[in-house]
């Protein structure tokens, strides 16, 4: 049914490489950023969800 439709679609084979090139462009840049990243920084980020002690305890800090 869908092969019909797309056989009257102009030029509809560029879409899938035009699809498969932004995909590889976006992960390339995203490994390349997670590369270049500040390792305080994300050490600082890993440590942050353990860092309760700063901020006191959130259940008794809660006014209701």
């Amino acid at each position: 049914m869908f092969k019909h439709y797309f056989e009257q679609i102009q030029h509809i084979e560029i879409w899938p490489i035009i699809s498969l090139v932004l995909f590889f462009v976006f992960f390339t840049f995203t490994i390349i950023w997670i590369l270049f990243l500040d390792k305080r920084h994300i050490d600082k980020m890993k440590s942050l969800p353990f860092d309760d002690d700063e901020a006191g305890d959130t259940k008794t800090n809660l006014k209701i």
